[in-house]
């Protein structure tokens, strides 16, 4: 196939009849043998959208003529997202497997605004984890689609509910979120689009989560579900994403899509079978997939930040802290030590271990910040690395992580050398281990970590030079990925450390500014 001057598709066929009586516009151009055609066919949406429902493979979106991409200035579209946008315009059920950091988010930003410039839709209510509906989702749109109106719903039921009755023409809401107003998003959200980033949270059919949005669902909706790792973890794990998206393509029950991917060996313990990879692939369309590799146009590390809210109990330490500290600021001369001192409880409060005068270890709950661990390190296609700078927050991650099946090693300070080489070692050698913890200053120089492509910061530090070091680790020859570095955030002193550290700020007498304008910020 290709495009005629800008006005019309060339489509090579066995079969012209099935193009010319479909769509009655078009024309047999030549006979190229006695069973091949070329047929011209006009070239604008409706009669793309056709193709694509017929099967034709590789059918260009008028997307590719018409639209602007709205963007800033110096944000130019890459080609996979260009790519990306036009294969969700065309489809009205759809998977995007592309990976993390390849900037899949703008992409369905442009394909559901160019859809609303032809009318085709007039709402869309994006799903996606809490900790990226406003560092990702809103600040994409106000970046990529500057002239739509968007909010986010985010509190109480009736302040959602609000929202969503509102004029926003793009509504984001978080999971959980969707479970407290499901009923008034059927009765008045009227969304023609629903977008759910991080998809594989919806591959349990049996759960409440799933049910409600299969409701919400219905057979006019269009649906676009993203992740960049479906099934991951298990070939039954595509099962929810098909039978949601394209329920014409997965078997009714469970049961029979588990018998055709998996083997029983013994009572509980199910082995994927050797085709299962292809029973998932044909569920799971029409889906497009671009990996980061594939992506020759992207900048070599990508910068995210994951927004982690604080709990009930680390909101009332940090606001109490922050008080005390208020009065101890009140005509005293601050130095950079005393300063960095006081930074650092806020910081520890944040990360969920704070120290006592004497030593004791306060433990919070930051099930929240673990929550969006989990969420990145299940999105990475590749190894992970987490720094986190404070010892007893590296024990309650590492805990965490092995709870939820996780393989993951931990260098910190008391970690003897011989044991660290043998863990640097399998951790670039070894498929079984998929995430290493790290306190930054035991591990920032001198050592290769290429394996992973993925860096979350659990945590912020204060040394610029520490902080670019960590991040050399996988930055280094050998790499055969784009990178991603993820920023964990929760409180308003993390998210101006991380702008000092981005800045390159090496002057420790910034500190002492940050503290001042932290205690200020009231």
């Amino acid at each position: 196939m290709h495009v005629l001057q800008d006005r019309a598709l060339v489509v090579r066929t066995r079969f012209p009849a099935r193009i010319t009586e479909t769509i009655p516009t078009s024309t047999i151009a030549s006979e190229l043998s006695e069973e091949r055609y070329e047929v011209e066919v006009p070239w604008d949406w409706v009669n793309a959208e056709k193709l694509t429902h017929m099967g034709i493979k590789g059918v260009p979106s008028p997307i590719q003529r018409d639209y602007k991409w709205p963007r800033p200035r110096g944000f130019e579209p890459f080609d996979h997202q260009r790519d990306t946008s036009s294969f969700l315009s065309l489809r009205r059920r759809a998977f995007c497997f592309n990976e993390m950091g390849t900037g899949k988010t703008a992409s369905v930003i442009w394909a559901a605004d160019y859809l609303m410039t032809l009318g085709l839709i007039k709402r869309v209510l994006v799903v996606c984890p809490l900790s990226i509906m406003q560092s990702a989702w809103q600040a994409d749109l106000f970046k990529f689609a500057v002239h739509r109106s968007v909010d986010v719903a985010y509190g109480d039921a009736n302040k959602r509910a609000k929202i969503i009755s509102g004029p926003a023409e793009f509504i984001i809401i978080n999971y959980d979120g969707v479970a407290t107003v499901a009923e008034h998003i059927m009765k008045h959200g009227k969304f023609d689009l629903i977008v759910i980033d991080e998809s594989s949270n919806y591959k349990n059919s049996q759960t409440k989560r799933w049910k409600l949005m299969n409701k919400l669902v219905t057979p006019s909706t269009w649906l676009w579900m993203l992740t960049g790792t479906p099934a991951a973890q298990s070939p039954v794990d595509a099962y929810g994403l098909g039978r949601l998206c394209v329920p014409a393509r997965a078997p009714r029950f469970f049961g029979d899509f588990r018998e055709a991917v998996m083997q029983k060996l013994s009572m509980y313990r199910w082995v994927p079978r050797p085709d299962a990879e292809k029973h998932v692939f044909e569920m799971l369309q029409p889906a497009i997939r671009y990996t980061r590799e594939e992506c020759l146009d992207l900048p070599e590390v990508t910068v995210v930040n994951r927004i982690a809210p604080l709990t009930p109990s680390q909101q009332k330490y940090y606001k109490e802290l922050k008080n005390q500290m208020l009065l101890e600021l009140v005509g005293e001369e601050i130095s950079v030590v005393n300063a960095a001192a006081k930074m650092n409880k806020l910081r520890q409060i944040s990360a969920g271990a704070c120290y006592s005068d004497n030593g004791a270890v306060i433990l919070f709950d930051v099930s929240e910040r673990l929550r969006v661990v989990q969420e990145v390190i299940d999105e990475a296609s590749h190894k992970v690395l987490i720094f986190v700078p404070f010892r007893h927050t590296i024990e309650l991650l590492r805990d965490y992580l092995v709870k939820n099946g996780t393989t993951c090693e931990v260098i910190q300070g008391d970690v003897p050398v011989y044991k660290r080489t043998a863990i640097f070692k399998d951790f670039q050698e070894k498929q079984n281990l998929k995430v290493l913890i790290i306190q930054p200053q035991a591990a920032a120089h001198g050592i290769t970590l290429t394996a992973a492509d993925t860096i979350i910061w659990y945590a912020p530090v204060t040394s610029t030079e520490t902080y670019l070091q960590a991040n050399a680790r996988i930055n280094r020859p050998g790499q055969r990925n784009a990178m991603t570095i993820v920023h964990i955030e929760g409180s308003p002193v993390e998210k101006r450390l991380y702008a000092m550290l981005q800045s390159n700020i090496t002057n420790h007498e910034k500190i002492v500014d940050l503290y001042k304008k932290e205690l200020l910020d009231t």
